[in-house]
């Protein structure tokens, strides 16, 4: 736990597509990789928005919050040093220099032990699902995925067979998650922030995952798309279209920081 006296802001961002993109999304040329799979390069960020960063961290404790398990989170290097802390499978897991906080696990499972049953059904629902195209995984007894062909159809079959007060079922493409009710990214930020005695959190994200996040956090950034599916505060601030939105979102946040006028005064900084 962190003994620091000055004001601590910590900066909870999701991973992929709001730091970083897989080689179907077209963020320009000039990008590098930092992701690294079966000997590929597998994700990628702008060149931009790697210098934004480094400039953010000097500022606030940069905390990736993702649901990719700690071995997927484990293929990623930033190259901007290595980082304090990471949130992993949703928040489920407080990584502390790679290495896991004890305790931290074992209150996620009780946080979500009202939903274990739920949980087991639904185990049983994606089974039976006719348009799934890969394997049942259970994530650490924490939650669930799969693929499916017909992702939308699957999860609108499962919200019909499950107790949504207990669980919620999402989809990212093609995959097809369910998580139970305590299990969020913005609880896992409320839960890190007390952690560390944080002053204020920022938060960015692109996805109905991140929604948790976007509004427990004191300033969010979220993509025009993501905000028309939802209400959210006057806190959230819209970064539009027509730009890479990690490029978009670091140039607030650094704003936010620094407290100057316009983002657009870093360009000569760090370009």
């Amino acid at each position: 736990m962190s003994d620091r006296k000055e004001p601590v802001t910590v900066f909870c961002a999701d991973l992929d597509n709001t730091l970083i993109y897989s080689r179907k999304h077209d963020i320009g040329e000039k990008k590098t990789g930092v992701e690294v799979y079966e000997g590929r390069v597998v994700s990628f960020m702008t060149e931009r928005t790697f210098s934004l960063l480094k400039k953010v961290r000097e500022s606030a404790e940069l905390v990736p919050t993702t649901t990719r398990t700690k071995e997927q989170y484990s293929r990623i290097d930033l190259k901007t040093g290595p980082l304090n802390y990471a949130l992993v499978c949703n928040g489920g897991v407080l990584l502390q220099k790679d290495q896991e906080i004890p305790g931290w696990y074992e209150e996620s499972l009780r946080l979500i032990e009202k939903s274990r049953g739920e949980l087991a059904l639904a185990n049983i629902c994606m089974q039976k699902d006719r348009e799934r195209i890969f394997e049942v995984r259970n994530i650490r007894d924490l939650f669930l995925f799969t693929k499916s062909r017909a992702p939308l159809q699957s999860v609108r079959w499962m919200r019909g067979q499950l107790d949504q007060k207990l669980v919620q079922v999402y989809c990212n493409g093609s995959k097809v998650y369910v998580l139970p009710v305590g299990l969020d990214k913005g609880t896992a930020v409320k839960r890190f922030q007390n952690y560390i005695k944080a002053d204020r959190v920022l938060a960015a994200g692109d996805s109905e995952f991140d929604i948790p996040m976007l509004k427990a956090a004191d300033r969010s950034y979220a993509p025009e798309e993501l905000m028309g599916n939802c209400s959210f505060g006057a806190h959230v601030e819209v970064i539009p279209r027509g730009q890479v939105f990690s490029d978009g979102l670091l140039e607030k946040v650094l704003h936010e920081l620094s407290g100057k006028k316009h983002a657009g005064q870093f360009k000569n900084e760090i370009m």
